[in-house]
């Protein structure tokens, strides 16, 4: 976890305090147990306004879950997020995140789906940027999809391009919403602007939008295409990471919150961070340090320190440091943040039930994999010089031939069991990045779900159940890559209590709370606190537990930056 902490700048007379542990002036702790750390950039913009401030990291290595962790000898895992999109362009450019360092790999092709058939070769679908050779690949399957294809990619466009907007601002304040004079009514009418521009944008399509929206997924694609290979390629991304079937309501919004994202330009690509995305993280710190802001890492917080009016005043470390500020921003989730960390008796009861009922189930376990040589698969053979081809930098579906595959595998985890048969997405990125692994040598991040957060019966995920179901997954990628298993050096598996345990996800939730309908925009995280303020004046909420959500994004905390900066010029 990491949090920052704020103050003006100021010297010892004019009421700053110096932390015992550091003997630095302190101020805004932005705490973060979560998808990323100091990957989110709120210290770089609370000091680069004036503010110096710290952050306080509760692991030994930067970036929350955004870490670059070498975990067999030799070989650099993304341990926990592995891929890069849906960074804001706006903390690209402000942060000069290149000048510090951060190198993005592109992967043109994106995706691979190879299918288990009894035919040989195997067919497979390959999706890339180039729509004509996609085209072909699609009509293997179906003439009528190869032709929808470029429509349905316009529709979405669109869609996102309305909605982008919306993901860097907060979100309207409906309480203040016909409150205090007629000049101030007609000023917060103003908020709902970014609302009316996105409908307006869509235009007379809307209530096709609306039902991107509030849909499960398996409709919305029903009615774009016929061929289930490219119907369950593209429904992973409406489920990953969510407890949810493409049957789902609402489970539309997932696949739009992964095709918003954005890289040199191109709408919807995704890439590796050149390094691990540990990269990204220093590039963010570094870009805070450069500014002053001070980071320091094994720095756990044990709880917010409260004035007598209930108000942040800084933070306690387990150590017993107390570190003094007149802002506190917490990249903790929700929960740890309001039910760990802040004595239940300063929260209303009704935000603290909420908090409690938020849904944090979690699908995902995580396998870091050192192989020795790349998998060859029955439906694109590798060459015999054993060098990557182009499906090796893609995202590898593997069990995804039908969606009503991925709906058994949800259901199953539903009743409490790891999936028999996982939705696997395979990636390597040492393909692009090859100074991850020794020579010849590759690492693979299989990103697998469903399994359920605690086991049927009430069993715990002992080593036992650990090793069953990955061997269960390895079994899957043996059936469409036969000696996968041989190449293997080592494994690191994290199911979702180590997910939780480790970078504090709640129930290994890696967006810190399910992005359903329910709990986005105005109820991120609960109804009346989704603009970053929470009921402990001083105290702010910036990472994915806030709007906009989940993904190394940064979206929630440059946000919540410029709420509490604003806030502060008023104190």
């Amino acid at each position: 976890m990491s949090m920052g902490l704020g103050l003006p700048q100021a010297r010892p007379s004019e009421g700053g305090t110096v932390c015992r542990g550091c003997s630095r002036w302190q101020w805004h702790p932005s705490w973060r147990d979560g998808q990323c750390a100091p990957c989110s950039p709120q210290a770089a913009y609370l000091q680069q306004a004036g503010l110096r401030t710290a952050v306080l990291e509760k692991r030994h290595v930067l970036g929350g879950a955004a870490v670059t962790e070498e975990i067999v000898p030799g070989f650099k895992f993304s341990r926990a997020s592995y891929l890069l999109s849906l960074l804001r362009p706006q903390i690209y450019a402000d942060l000069e995140l290149q000048r510090h360092g951060l190198r993005v790999l592109p992967r043109d092709p994106y995706s691979f789906t190879p299918l288990l058939e009894d035919r040989s070769p195997p067919r497979s679908l390959l999706l890339g940027h180039d729509m004509a050779q996609t085209q072909q690949q699609i009509a293997q399957f179906s003439q009528k999809d190869a032709q929808a294809y470029p429509k349905y990619e316009a529709f979405m466009r669109r869609m996102v391009l309305a909605l982008d907007p919306l993901l860097d601002a907060p979100p309207v304040d409906t309480a203040a919403l016909g409150k205090g004079s007629l000049l101030q009514q007609l000023r917060n009418l103003q908020t709902l602007k970014p609302l009316l521009q996105a409908g307006l944008a869509l235009g007379q399509q809307l209530p096709l939008y609306y039902e991107v929206l509030t849909a499960p997924i398996s409709k919305i694609l029903d009615h774009w295409f016929e061929s289930e290979p490219l119907k369950a390629t593209l429904a992973t991304d409406a489920v990953i990471g969510a407890m949810a079937s493409p049957h789902t309501p609402g489970s539309g919004y997932v696949l739009l919150h992964h095709v918003m994202g954005e890289l040199e330009g191109r709408r919807g690509a995704w890439g590796y961070v050149a390094g691990g995305m540990g990269a990204l993280s220093q590039a963010i710190a570094q870009a805070a340090t450069a500014r002053g802001a001070h980071i320091f890492a094994e720095k756990a917080v044990c709880h917010v320190l409260l004035g007598r009016a209930g108000e942040a005043q800084g933070v306690v470390l387990e150590d017993g440091t107390e570190v003094r500020s007149k802002l506190v921003l917490s990249n903790a989730s929700p929960q740890i943040t309001f039910l760990e960390l802040i004595p239940q008796e300063q929260l209303p009861k009704d935000f603290v039930q909420r908090i409690r009922q938020l849904d944090t189930r979690s699908p995902v376990t995580k396998i870091n994999v050192a192989v020795d040589r790349l998998p060859s698969f029955l439906a694109a053979p590798n060459a015999r010089d054993g060098q990557p081809l182009p499906h090796h930098q893609c995202s590898i579906h593997l069990n995804c031939e039908g969606t009503q595959l991925l709906h058994q595998a949800f259901t199953e985890a539903a009743h409490g069991h790891p999936s028999s048969r996982p939705m696997i997405e395979l990636c390597i990125p040492s393909v692009l990045d090859p100074g991850l692994a020794p020579p010849g040598c590759h690492v693979v991040s299989l990103f697998t779900q469903y399994t359920p957060s605690v086991l049927a019966g009430g069993r715990s995920w002992d080593e036992q159940a650990r090793n069953a179901y990955a061997d269960t997954v390895f079994d899957c990628i043996e059936d469409y890559a036969p000696g996968f298993k041989a190449s293997v050096i080592g494994r690191d598996i994290l199911t979702p209590p180590d997910l939780e345990r480790i970078f504090g996800l709640p129930g290994g939730n890696i967006f810190h709370g399910g992005m359903s309908l329910d709990q986005l925009y105005f109820a991120r995280p609960v109804p009346s606190y989704s603009g970053y303020r929470s009921p402990v004046p001083g105290l702010y909420l910036c990472g994915s537990g806030a709007h906009p959500g989940g993904g190394v994004m940064g979206a929630a905390g440059r946000n919540a930056a410029q709420v509490a900066i604003k806030d502060f010029r008023h104190l």
